[in-house]
């Protein structure tokens, strides 16, 4: 993921300026900067709010050391520094602070490198030439291998199947496993739990676009988004349950379209709700996976959903995954459940309390906390055939997709004693 500070070249402005607090500092950045070929001159005295007010009048230097240590706000005043640096400009940051969270949380904002105080002239070079080494390197825009972006909404038929777990999972899988920079986007607005799966705050990131619109861009999905992983960031809620969610969806729409444009994968956790009040959340989606269970609500809702995506998302590719497999005699067989949504079940996953237990402790991925499980097998498999998509347009999964059963689709409802509803209705 580019940083909202270098998303440019070095073209025609200075290649370097430093604010800095105090003379000591100073005097160590001197001969390292002589001996980089640039002007001593542009080490000015003061930090983090000089640098703001400086750079808000005159243009952003290619490499920009900054100083921390009188902010009493680091990160809040690093988001005043990102609105007025132009792009391409690569943020070196030193302060007093040695705390491995705010390192992080520096480093997630855009910051290239952060230094701590007492300066060493080795420590200096070595990010100096680091950050120059930026400008030299190859753009992803301009040739990346990643490949063809590939978009991945996961949706439950009900309450409890297990989507998050699966949507988290696989996010982490191609961010690690795939080596694909991935964003995660959780719209659960008010009670989404990727965050809380990455052990990670949800932050305003989601909830500010949905307030603010035309403020998304590729500068503000830098800021707004919080990182799990090199290659794996989510843009989450955890809105007041007082606050209704007020929005047309356009929000949502620009979202896909920046990751789109900063990310190789997107994962989208969708609530089925989302469907039906934004169906054209879908349109440029790959793969849709629906994540089920053996029961008679869940295959009524898979019928429906698929006979949804059909008329509203032709181009997504349907995955059916049934999770929470129990050895015991479920609520209907898979044979029939099969035979009632006319197509196979493409993966299944075994109930593992345990190891659902053992990933919420952990704070981690269901796949990352269960590595030597059996039970992650599938997902790995699910990840494996979502990106074989961008190569064969889905036809795997089309294939796999397509039921042999001779039995045609029963009657949910004369199972249960009632006439047929208009959810058969829809699919039929």
């Amino acid at each position: 993921m580019n940083s909202p500070f270098k998303s440019g070249g070095m073209g025609n402005r200075d290649p370097f300026a430093a604010y800095i607090c105090d003379e000591a500092a100073l005097d160590v950045l001197g001969p390292v900067v002589i001996e980089m070929g640039w002007q001593p001159e542009k080490c000015n005295k003061g930090g983090l709010r000089n640098a703001i007010q400086s750079l808000s009048i005159a243009a952003s230097p290619a490499i920009l050391m900054v100083d921390l240590s009188e902010s009493g706000d680091p990160l809040n005043d690093i988001n005043a520094l990102a609105e007025v640096c132009e792009p391409g400009t690569v943020v070196i940051a030193v302060g007093q602070v040695n705390d491995v969270r705010l390192y992080r949380d520096l480093l997630s904002s855009g910051i290239h490198d952060y230094l701590l105080k007492p300066l060493s002239a080795n420590a200096l070079r070595d990010a100096l030439t680091s950050a120059q080494a930026v400008f030299s390197a190859p753009r992803s825009e301009d040739g990346d291998d990643e490949g063809e972006h590939i978009t991945t909404a996961v949706v439950g038929t009900r309450g409890g199947v297990g989507a998050s777990t699966i949507a988290t999972s696989l996010a982490w899988l191609f961010a690690t496993e795939h080596n694909r920079s991935t964003a995660l986007l959780d719209l659960d607005v008010h009670f989404g739990t990727g965050a809380l799966s990455l052990d990670l705050e949800p932050g305003r990131g989601l909830t500010d676009a949905i307030d603010n619109p035309s403020r998304i861009d590729g500068l503000f999905i830098e800021r707004a988004m919080i990182r799990a992983h090199e290659n794996l960031a989510i843009m989450s809620a955890e809105a007041p349950i007082h606050s209704p969610m007020m929005t047309d969806g356009t929000a949502f729409v620009q979202l896909e379209e920046e990751f789109r444009q900063a990310f190789s994968n997107t994962v989208i956790d969708m609530p089925r709700n989302m469907l039906i009040n934004f169906p054209h959340l879908l349109t440029e989606v790959n793969v849709v996976t629906l994540v089920t269970e053996l029961t008679l609500a869940s295959a009524r809702d898979t019928i429906r959903l698929l006979s949804w995506l059909k008329a509203n998302a032709p181009a997504a590719h349907p995955l059916i995954v049934c999770n929470k497999m129990q050895g015991g005699a479920s609520e209907i067989s898979k044979a029939d459940f099969e035979a009632s949504i006319e197509r196979k079940i493409n993966y299944q996953i075994v109930y593992d309390q345990k190891a659902a237990t053992n990933a919420a402790k952990l704070g981690q991925t269901f796949v990352e906390a269960n590595k030597s499980s059996k039970t992650t097998a599938p997902i790995h498999d699910i990840a494996k055939a979502i990106m074989g998509v961008a190569e064969d347009d889905g036809a795997s999964l089309e294939a796999s997709g397509k039921s042999s059963s001779l039995l045609g689709k029963f009657d949910l409802k004369s199972m249960l004693g009632v006439k047929k509803s208009t959810a058969e209705e829809e699919a039929v």
